[in-house]
């Protein structure tokens, strides 16, 4: 089956949004990096660009006003979860389901993250790593030492 062209593709991933809008009462805002499949018959979850989500979003304002709530905290990667179900519910099965995950170029940290002056204990070969990152290292007793103190965000 030939993917239809990017018009189409846009002009019903907007109606499958305002779709959602009229049909469920409650919406979650989420980072969507945390979507599981424990919210399959719970919630909808639709998955699409912030700009798509955020002009659909204002097309469909002039119907309900009180989606304008909405706009402000679509920012980075999030998505929305659309329910007909508790949001505690749907909230606790999100954290139930919360996984750590290494941290990415350019992702906004929750807190400060800062790595301290001190010997690593891992071998000269990981010095590449501390070098990526900009990190200033050098090898002392056959380990890798972090020579300085290296702030890499700051708090939300």
């Amino acid at each position: 089956m030939p993917r239809e062209n990017r018009a189409t593709w846009k002009s019903n991933y907007f109606l499958k949004i305002i779709q959602l809008l009229d049909n469920y009462p409650k919406c979650f805002i989420m980072r969507a990096d945390t979507i599981h499949s424990s919210l399959q018959g719970k919630a909808m979850v639709p998955t699409g660009r912030n700009t798509m989500m955020r002009k659909a979003t204002q097309g469909h304002l002039e119907n309900s006003p009180a989606l304008e709530k909405l706009l402000p905290p679509l920012q980075g990667n999030v998505g929305f979860a659309f329910t007909k179900e508790y949001l505690t519910e749907i909230r606790d099965l999100l954290l139930a389901n919360k996984v750590p995950a290494a941290a990415r170029a350019g992702a906004i940290g929750p807190c400060e993250v800062t790595v301290p002056a001190q010997n690593t204990g891992l071998g000269p070969e990981k010095i590449s790593f501390f070098q990526a990152l900009g990190i200033t290292t050098k090898i002392s007793r056959g380990t890798t030492e972090i020579l300085k103190v290296s702030e890499f965000c700051e708090p939300l």
